[in-house]
């Protein structure tokens, strides 16, 4: 996959990605779908998040979203954000480097069912 100069993402960033994979969320439902996904080994402070949609918004990976719910289901101060292509496409580059290495840990006996 060609590179587009995206810097490479950060765990964090990539869960953030992938919260946003199927549909625009808005800030508390990314960290609730972060903490869900991760069983809790990622929980993310509100600033830590803002601050990570602000550096993914500023490579153009994530951009806030026009579509609202029903405004009985919506509250006026929520952002929605959603993944751009752009945002996609690193997504899968850093998930193809993870890939890799999990291969390099399979070949060198490192992976947990290997370990036991």
């Amino acid at each position: 996959m060609a590179n587009d100069n995206t810097p490479p993402l950060t765990m964090q960033g990539l869960h953030v990605l992938l919260a946003l994979a199927e549909h625009d969320q808005h800030g508390w439902a990314i960290l609730r779908d972060i903490e869900r996904a991760t069983d809790g080994e990622i929980t993310l402070s509100a600033g830590t998040l803002y601050g990570l949609i602000k550096r993914l918004s500023d490579q153009e990976l994530v951009e806030l979203s026009e579509d609202r719910p029903p405004a009985r289901w919506d509250d006026s101060r929520r952002r929605y954000y959603r993944i751009t292509e752009r945002g996609r496409r690193a997504a899968t580059r850093k998930l193809e480097k993870l890939e890799s290495t999990l291969a390099l840990a399979k070949a060198r006996h490192m992976t947990p069912e290997q370990a036991g």
